[in-house]
């Protein structure tokens, strides 16, 4: 959720079980105090907030104690997202998470679990080798400081990369818990232009794997084949480890809950 997305919690939040991690996005056109009144919103509706920490967005070490100090005060910093961020440029002296994760300064602040960016289908400003050698020294600084991890991954249409990218992780002997990112539903154009956004595979034979089709944009996709397929091939896969899904909620918190809650009666 974003900081304006508070109604839509509070209209979602009888579908959501209690205690489900909640991410609440570091975006540019917010500031500290929208961020934080989102994480203490997760909280004290009973959910988990897991304020996201924009390297990149940080201007200064005084800014970001200023947010976990912040976040500290509504008890909201006990599970933080660490994320490089958009900007080009840094706007201060963090150019990426891990420079925000050796500062040590998160401990400080009560932080106990760090998730970290995975991408099954690479980033499109990055290099592959860059991203692996980041996600080790991330997994290898997080378990020196006793933080515990998860790996929340970019949004995927398309199983076979998720599944060998997955294997990849394990096989560097990284066994943190990982977290595969699918999209709840939404309208295709609209997760056409994500998928586009963010460099994420959308060719016609890739989406209508996922479930639909491009030349039907107007339509309305959701993750149930993903989901169903990929629960599939891991469960062949004991190596693949502790693996769960974190929902972008594209079309609305709201439509993602009502779908996560009908897809479990339905599969229970």
């Amino acid at each position: 959720m974003t900081g304006k997305d508070i109604p839509g919690l509070q209209e979602a939040a009888s579908v959501i079980p209690q205690g489900t991690k909640i991410n609440v996005t570091f975006l540019g056109n917010e500031d500290l105090e929208m961020r934080v009144a989102a994480a203490k919103a997760v909280k004290d509706l009973g959910f988990t907030p897991v304020p996201h920490i924009s390297a990149r967005r940080i201007g200064s070490q005084g800014q970001l104690e200023e947010f976990l100090g912040a976040l500290r005060e509504v008890g909201a910093t006990e599970h933080v997202f660490a994320v490089g961020g958009d900007p080009a440029e840094p706007e201060g002296p963090y150019p990426d998470s891990l420079s925000v994760i050796r500062t040590g300064i998160l401990q400080d602040y009560g932080v106990k679990e760090v998730s970290i960016a995975g991408y099954p289908e690479g980033h499109p400003d990055i290099a592959d080798d860059v991203l692996w050698r980041h996600l080790e020294d991330k997994s290898t600084a997080l378990k020196e400081q006793g933080l515990d991890a998860v790996i929340l991954t970019q949004f995927a249409f398309d199983t076979d990369p998720v599944t060998a990218w997955i294997r990849a992780v394990r096989d560097r002997g990284i066994d943190t818990h990982i977290r595969v990112g699918t999209p709840g539903p939404a309208g295709v154009k609209r997760l056409i232009g994500f998928a586009r956004r963010f460099g994420v595979g959308a060719n016609a034979m890739i989406v209508k794997k996922y479930g639909f089709s491009l030349t039907n944009l107007m339509g309305t996709a959701g993750p149930d084949r993903f989901v169903g397929d990929l629960s599939n091939l891991l469960g062949q896969d004991p190596a693949s480890g502790d693996v769960s899904l974190h929902f972008y909620t594209f079309g609305g918190l709201l439509a993602t809950s009502e779908w996560a809650r009908d897809y479990v009666d339905a599969n229970s």
